[in-house]
């Protein structure tokens, strides 16, 4: 799939670079595998255990981005450095990608490093055709991307090794970044680096078994440990430009609104302050930014604005009427989503009705939104540069380059580390990049050129960024009088995540958003589940966070499959085994999760059994929880964790993403974990009312990983769904009341 031919976008892309082009850019050095060609050709995909045939009749033109020349650098000390495509904000990609490509490389994992890329060509992603970093994909889409990466370039250093021994290519083979001969010879990759840069990328290699796997399945420390570990890891907000001024933007109170007037006397007086002027601001808002020296001084000029604001929205939105609004629509008929048989409800012995309600939740990453911006040059040849921590690289730099008035080839995106994101660093409409951008074109119209450092503050985040939408849903389930479930009929009510805008050819159909009922449609539990929504118009701007609609529909399913089961004096775990009869990778990750746990065994007084299954981003993950309550509120004191993500290429990752999920799903069970509207204004602001887990709430956890060889799945995401069911299952069992909406309020007896 490509992204601009879809939608029609220009990017004004040079034509591929000839190779001797190539080589004249490259360092004398060393073997520079880092200037790409475009090419809108789309990468063969190719099995993870099915060899490609080394030699073909018919040469094949290879993608840019299945080509080493973005994505390595060998030195000649033999020092390794791999450029990673997708964002890095603690999902371990940056680690992960270089493992990958340092196995079919064969190379001397001591001696790698890894760097993020910039925006790209050949860094988009090899099935959707764009440069992000979401939907839990990086290993899962870069897996074989990366390892023909590697094994080419593994191919040319062996015929370089070839060409200076004058001995057959296929008598050599490598080791630790070494090839070796069959008489004893033997060369460091950084000697053959510069003579391997000379040869032809090979068309086609073959990719090494899984039983010859060194590196791959193999736990390591991430390449960013020590650094993140020490606070010596630099993030996008640590980057200072020589020059640089920071930029802090008044916003308004209300979504959408706009400035009617302002007085900056006072705030121009700080000390270190530069100026203070009118911005447009993203969803046709604008705000007043503040330059200054550093951030204090921009932030306490700031603070001295005399801003009159006109509101945005009419009517505001207040989190009251838009619940009033959505159990309105529960009661009308939706688009419809999947179709069943309900011919069977009337005939139901016992009925369940459950209304569900959601939140509207923050994305609140450690590090606030920032973006570097610099432009080098004047007239038609000016160079715009930003650097930043995002995740939508390919539609930050379509952004800039609109915002700035030159074409995509002259904006470079510079990807820096991010301290989290869970979707707030990937809007379509690039709203923090394209600030920086307006302000940087305000700032040269006045005829300064200085870098521009645009930072938010986590109030500015929280009263005024994008939220988890709003969401309820509707059961009606119809069961016989022997438990079993006749028909389901369900509804959703959710605004759209991405009507509007540019991702909305590919996830909205028929009207439908596609987020808002996964996880209930195609559900693998065998039952008749009739589908339909409702995508109300939102005055409140909505963005996925972490999992998407699996954060809210995950929750709805496994509450309702352990109050089915009490309903019909089932056993919970037996129920989801029969339903999930014809589902292996379910069922084998239900058992393991099971059998580490001990469910089923006595608990202390006073505490009880959760368990929830959920399968997201192509892994599945079983939680089970030992919990109690105090104070009227769960204490979660165990989670156990059962994860089948397929081949888990680094599991010391897989076990932190687990671990860095059930904190954060369980932190959506706290009391006052929640984002709240009034008359159009955001009532939280920081972390002493926005409630998020902290140290004392986490629980001790297990992780266990179900063996498996096949192509690797996600795994950023999936283990947040089920942690927050599972909680609300302990409760239900301990409460006997079943728990309809989050944060979990627990009535005081």
């Amino acid at each position: 799939m490509n992204f601009e031919k879809k939608l029609g976008i220009k990017t004004g892309l040079e034509a591929p670079l000839s190779r001797r082009q190539f080589i004249k850019l490259s360092t004398a050095s060393g073997l520079v595998l880092g200037v790409a060609a475009c090419s809108d050709e789309a990468p063969v995909q190719i099995a993870a255990e099915e060899p490609v045939v080394a030699e073909k009749k018919k040469a094949v033109e290879l993608a840019v981005n299945q080509k080493p020349d973005g994505f390595l650098k060998i030195a000649s000390d033999g020092a390794v450095t791999i450029k990673v495509n997708r964002l890095e904000f603690g999902q371990g990609s940056h680690t992960g990608l270089a493992r990958v490509l340092a196995e079919e490389l064969d190379a001397d994992w001591s001696k790698v490093t890894a760097e993020l890329s910039e925006a790209g060509e050949a860094y988009k992603d090899p099935l959707f055709g764009i440069q992000f970093t979401g939907g839990s994909s990086s290993i899962k889409n870069s897996f074989n991307q990366y390892r023909e990466l590697g094994a080419r370039a593994r191919r040319m250093l062996i015929n370089a090794a070839a060409e200076k021994w004058g001995l057959n290519a296929d008598d050599l083979f490598t080791d630790s970044g070494s090839v070796m001969g069959i008489n004893g010879e033997t060369a460091s990759y950084g000697e053959l680096a510069d003579a391997a840069m000379q040869l032809p990328i090979p068309d086609s290699v073959e990719l090494k078994p899984n039983s010859e796997y060194k590196m791959i399945g193999k736990g390591v420390e991430r390449l960013d440990t020590a650094a993140k570990s020490t606070g010596q890891q630099s993030f996008g907000i640590d980057l200072s430009l020589p020059d640089t001024k920071v930029v802090l933007i008044a916003r308004p109170p209300t979504f959408g609104g706009k400035v009617a007037s302002f007085d900056a006397d006072e705030a121009l007086k700080v000390k270190g302050v530069d100026d203070a002027f009118m911005v447009a601001l993203d969803l046709g808002a604008s705000g007043i930014a503040v330059v200054a020296d550093g951030y204090w001084p921009a932030k306490t000029a700031r603070d001295r604005l005399k801003i009159e604001w006109l509101d945005g929205s009419d009517p505001l939105p207040d989190s009251k009427q838009i619940k009033a609004d959505f159990v309105a629509l529960l009661d009308e008929p939706g688009l419809d989503v999947q179709d069943a048989d309900m011919s069977k409800m009337d005939a139901a012995a016992k009925t369940i009705k459950a209304d569900f309600s959601f939140p509207f939740l923050a994305h609140t990453p450690m590090e606030p939104l920032n973006a570097s911006i610099e432009v080098i040059g004047t007239g038609e040849n000016q160079q715009v540069v930003v650097h930043s921590g995002t995740q939508f690289q390919t539609f930050d730099q379509l952004k800039v380059a609109e915002v700035m008035g030159v074409p995509p080839t002259q904006v470079t995106i510079r990807t820096q580390f991010a301290g989290g994101g869970f979707g707030r660093r990937a809007t379509g409409n690039s709203d923090c990049l394209a600030d920086s951008a307006r302000c940087m074109k305000a700032w040269l119209a006045k005829g300064r050129t200085e870098p521009l450092k645009l930072m938010w503050s986590r109030e500015d985040d929280v009263r005024g960024g994008y939220y988890r939408p709003f969401t309820m849903h509707r059961a009606e389930i119809g069961l016989s009088e022997n438990g079993e479930v006749l028909a389901w009929r369900h509804r959703v009510v959710q605004p759209s995540l991405s009507m509007g805008t540019p991702l909305e050819p590919f996830t909205i159909k028929n009207g439908v958003d596609g987020s808002a009922a996964e996880g209930i449609e195609g559900s693998p539990y065998a039952l008749p589940i009739k589908i339909d929504v409702h995508h109300p118009k939102s005055h409140v701007p909505v963005l996925w966070w972490r999992s998407v609609g699996h954060t809210h529909t995950a929750f709805v399913m496994e509450t309702l499959i352990d109050e089915i089961a009490k309903e019909s004096s089932q056993n919970p775990v037996d129920l989801r085994k029969k339903l999930l009869a014809d589902k292996p990778r379910e069922l084998a990750t239900l058992t393991l999760a099971l059998e580490k746990s001990g469910y089923g065994s006595e608990l202390p007084e006073g505490h009880a059994w959760g368990l929830a299954i959920h399968g997201s981003f192509d892994s599945v993950i079983a939680h089970v929880v030992d919990v109690s309550i105090e104070d009227s509120r769960p204490v979660v004191h165990k989670v156990t964790s059962a994860v089948h993500c397929n081949l888990a290429v680094n599991p010391k990752s897989v076990e932190a993403q687990i671990e860095g999920s059930v904190l954060m799903g369980l932190g959506t069970t706290l009391a006052g974990s929640e984002i709240t509207v009034k008359d159009g204004r955001v009532q939280q602001s920081n972390f002493h009312d926005y409630i998020v887990a902290r140290m004392p709430d986490m629980p001790a956890i297990e992780v266990h990983i179900v063996p498996s060889t096949e192509p690797p799945t996600g795994v950023g995401e999936p283990g947040l769904p089920p942690i927050a069911p599972a909680i609300a299952n302990a409760v239900y069992a301990l409460t006997g009341e079943p728990v309809r909406s989050l944060p979990i309020v627990i009535a005081k007896t």
